[in-house]
């Protein structure tokens, strides 16, 4: 079983993220010594998969990360945080006098577990609408929504209608059975707006 992160160190990452992003910005040192000292072995040592999430006024504002844990969780939010706010391809970077307004959110991931589904019906009883984040591979196509999407897409067939949309397949590919299918689940720290 995946060990949880502490409360304090949820709080911890939060900073993390929002220094790397100021980090950018000012192009100095952004001091993760003084952060190391605060965080948990585990957040240093322990390899997750990792997501950054910025909304401004309720909307989506960037969002990058990785669900293999290729990287220490400490280093893939540090790393998310500054690709969310100026890589992610769906918006312009984010400015500096949008980041006052920018709430960052920080999922920490479990291991993506296959779905083993016989059918578009069976598939749809083993989602877990706001516990299950859904990862979805085609050949070269794939795309995941983390858990907190289910707040916008509430029908697990809209929600996969979306998902294959993302990755670039027809909407209605996951009806067919040739999709392999994983879910993972996330623990999600929020700065206070």
């Amino acid at each position: 079983m995946t060990e949880k992160i502490s409360p304090e160190d949820g709080i911890s990452l939060l900073k993390l993220a929002r220094e790397s992003i100021l980090h950018e910005f000012k192009k100095k040192d952004n001091q993760p010594g003084s952060l190391r000292a605060k965080v948990s072995t585990l957040v240093l040592k322990e390899n997750r998969g990792t997501f950054v999430s910025l909304h401004k006024k309720g909307d989506l504002r960037g969002c990058i990360g990785n669900i293999d844990p290729v990287k220490t969780i400490f280093e893939g939010i540090k790393d998310n945080a500054k690709h969310a706010a100026f890589n992610d391809t769906r918006f312009n970077p984010l400015s500096y006098e949008e980041l006052k307004d920018t709430i960052i959110e920080v999922s920490i991931l479990t291991r993506p577990q296959i779905v083993d589904y016989t059918d578009a019906k069976d598939l749809i009883t083993k989602l877990r609408p706001d516990i299950d984040g859904v990862m979805i591979k085609k050949d070269y196509h794939s795309a995941t929504f983390l858990p907190q999407v289910w707040k916008q897409l509430k029908d697990p067939k809209a929600f996969l209608n979306h998902l294959c949309m993302k990755a670039g397949l027809s909407s209605n590919e996951w009806k067919t059975g040739n999709l392999s299918i994983f879910t993972y689940q996330v623990q999600l720290f929020e700065e206070q707006g």
